[in-house]
This record gives C-alpha cells, structure tokens and sequence, in this order.
C-alpha cells in the first residue's frame, strides 16, 4: 500500500497481484478505480474514474463507488422529493442517495489487504437522520475481486430504518472494438421496477433474465424478487465476465435489488447497483430494513472476475 498525493489529498494504493485499487477513505469512503494489469502488460480499467480538476464537489463526480446511505436513490414524502418521514411522522430532508457519499469519515483500519471507514454526520445529516449509530464502510481486496461491507449498528433506544447500496461505475467497453450490445447482463429477477414522479412504485418494461447493455428499458431500471443474490455481465467472444454476490445478515426484510443505469449511450462507463431495495424505500416500505437498538446489520457485496 502507498500513499499518493492527488488534487490537495492523499489518496490509497493498493497492488494486490494483477489488481490496483485507488481510494480516498476520508471523503465518502470513496473506492476511485480499480484497474487490472493483463497477461499482455495492458491495464483494463474496472472501475471507471474520470479526469476531474479538484475534489471539492466529489458526491457529484460520476466515478467510483459513491456510498448511498442511508438511503439510496431519491426519498419522497407524499409526493415532494429530497424528504423522507419517519416513524415519528416529522418530515425532514434527505438528499438525493443520502448523506454518506458527500460526508466525511474517520478511518479505522488501514492495512494491506484494504481500509474500514466510519461516517462522520455533521450538523445537516443529524438533523436529516437524527439517531445514534455507527456507519462503517469496509473494503477488501484481492488480487481478482473486491468485498465491501456496509454496517450500521444502532446506540440508541429507537430502531433505526435504513436502505443503503452502492453505485459502482464499470468501465464499459472492456476490449477495443467492443459495444455495448457485446456485454450481457444476467440476473435472477422476477420482478422489474420503475420509479414515477411521486415516488412511487410502477411495473417496469419487460425484460428478460439475460439482456445486452445497448437494451435501453435497462437504462434505471430496478431488478428486484432475486429468487437468488447473484449476477452478472458478461462480454460476448472473450467470455470475461463481472460476477456479483450480495446478501444481508441481521435483517428479515426481503427485496434485496440490483438498479442498471448510464447517463447515455455515450458514456464511458455503465452502473451496475446492488442496493438493499428500491428506491423511496422509507414511504414505499419496499426494501425498507429496520435496525432494533443495540443490534447490527450488515450488507454485503463481492465483486470478482472471471
């Protein structure tokens, strides 16, 4: 591991074998890039960072994992975004995948195999989630895959409802020469879901359990009923492949969800989101997990190559 100076910070290298990942832990508990060396000496970018002037808006920077906690996507209350009501029936506001991927944190665990974070709320996120709890974001890294760990533990004497996830930029294509019609995602879903304007939850488009990236109804779409928490994407004629796990320990709630996105056809990069559940999850109660006082729950993901 070492340590290099970008744009005004220090961020974390990690070699671990083929792999390098870059974070910045601090800020977001952002994990940057992830690149693989092949057999030819070429890097093969999996994690997607752009070339960026400064850091100062980085929740805004389309690169990375931005953390979403503890919510992910956007939160309505009766129709008005960016508000979420608690239990207590008090509205508060919520940004726009929550508090994590724009606030600070403390780091943990720093070594060679990867770093632990926990989030620091300042003033505008405690008042937006008022409770007493730890948020430790946890990386892993191996020479072919990575595991990240998102834990909330509730200090207080009220339970806690969180829906967090993760929003991972891929690099896409892979090879040169590639399209998007050359890289099929495959999930277990039974259903597919869309977000409407107030928030709620609608019947997504058709689509089959094996779809190319150039299919445009995947473009925000929300996989979810995983008759099993396992996907993945695969590139035609290479066979190269993303597989992905999740799974959640601490919590009955079901409605685990994988959300596909990309800002246009253009983009250099495509996001592929394991979340808790779908979005609005705190008026929808979809997906919605609840944390009891002095208990933990944990949400898993692991990320490997194939």
């Amino acid at each position: 591991m070492e340590r290099i100076p970008y744009l005004g910070h220090t961020i974390f290298k990690w070699q671990v074998g083929a792999s390098s990942f870059l974070a910045l832990p601090e800020k977001g508990a952002r994990l940057m890039n992830w690149n693989v060396t092949l057999g030819d000496g070429s890097v093969r970018d999996i994690l997607y960072w752009p070339e960026v002037d400064n850091l100062d808006a980085i929740a805004s920077i389309r690169g990375g994992n931005p953390i979403l906690f503890p919510f992910n996507g956007r939160t309505y209350d009766r129709g008005e975004i960016h508000h979420w009501r608690a239990e207590d029936g008090v509205r508060r506001p919520m940004p726009m995948h929550g508090l994590a991927r724009q606030g600070q944190f403390r780091l943990t665990r720093l070594d060679e195999g990867g770093f632990s974070a926990q989030f620091v709320p300042d003033e505008a996120a405690k008042a937006a989630y008022p409770y007493d709890y730890e948020f430790v974001v946890s990386y892993r890294f191996d020479p072919l895959a990575l595991f990240v760990e998102l834990q909330l533990t509730n200090l207080g004497n009220t339970p806690m409802p969180w829906s967090a996830g993760h929003h991972f930029y891929f690099t896409l294509p892979w090879s040169p020469g590639r399209t998007r019609r050359d890289y099929t995602l495959e999930t277990t879903a039974t259903k597919h879901l869309r977000r409407d304007e107030q928030g709620q939850l609608a019947a997504g488009p058709q689509t089959e359990t094996r779809s190319t990236l150039d299919n445009p109804n995947l473009v925000d779409l929300i996989h979810t009923g995983l008759k099993r928490e396992v996907f993945a994407v695969t590139e035609a004629g290479t066979g190269n492949r993303l597989y992905f796990r999740t799974s959640m320990a601490g919590s009955t709630a079901k409605d685990l969800a994988v959300v596909t996105w990309t800002a246009d056809e253009k983009s250099p990069y495509y996001c592929i989101e394991p979340w808790m559940g779908p979005p609005n999850a705190p008026e929808t109660k979809v997906g919605l997990h609840s944390v009891a006082p002095g208990q933990t729950q944990k949400f898993y993901v692991e990320i490997s190559l194939g």
